[in-house]
């Protein structure tokens, strides 16, 4: 089972996104049983709040839902428990480490480090108010990282 854990500041925008756009993904390819998908903050801010509306909205209009989410804050102990733990932007990367003590089996990284555009950050709609460029890159990303997972199971 791979286990993954996407992380942004506040956990109601875009790792939620990503979450619930790759758990989409995996499960119309009937890939359920060998993905455990979640996301976390890296700040408290935003615990235990849902996914923000106009991202929840972005997710509804192409048929996603995500409802029952919560924002919670990662812990040291998810580094170990998740195989990959992936970060939004390069905030998150310096937070994610401040919480974990380090990276030492290098599984951290970008979202967008699976695409072609590998260094970028997914744009943050906090600030841009613009949902659907994050959409663009959550679901680029998603893609670019189920087709590396499965490349890399099926040449093992």
């Amino acid at each position: 089972m791979t286990k993954i854990l996407f992380v942004c500041h506040g956990n109601i925008c875009r790792s939620p996104m990503a979450e619930f756009v790759l758990k989409d993904m995996v499960r119309k390819r009937g890939l359920d049983d060998i993905f455990e998908i979640e996301s976390a903050a890296t700040s408290r801010e935003e615990i235990g709040n849902p996914v923000y509306p106009p991202a929840r909205r972005k997710l509804a209009e192409n048929g996603i839902a995500c409802s029952g989410h919560r924002a919670w804050q990662m812990t040291r102990a998810d580094y170990d428990h998740y195989d990959m733990i992936i970060c939004m932007d390069a905030n998150n990367i310096r937070n994610t480490l401040r919480i974990t003590g380090g990276d030492p089996e290098n599984k951290i990284s970008l979202l967008l480090d699976y695409t072609s555009r590998a260094g970028q950050q997914v744009a943050d709609p906090w600030y841009t108010g613009n949902f659907d460029a994050t959409w663009r890159d959550v679901t680029e990303g998603c893609e670019g990282l189920l087709n590396r997972i499965m490349s890399e199971r099926n040449n093992v």
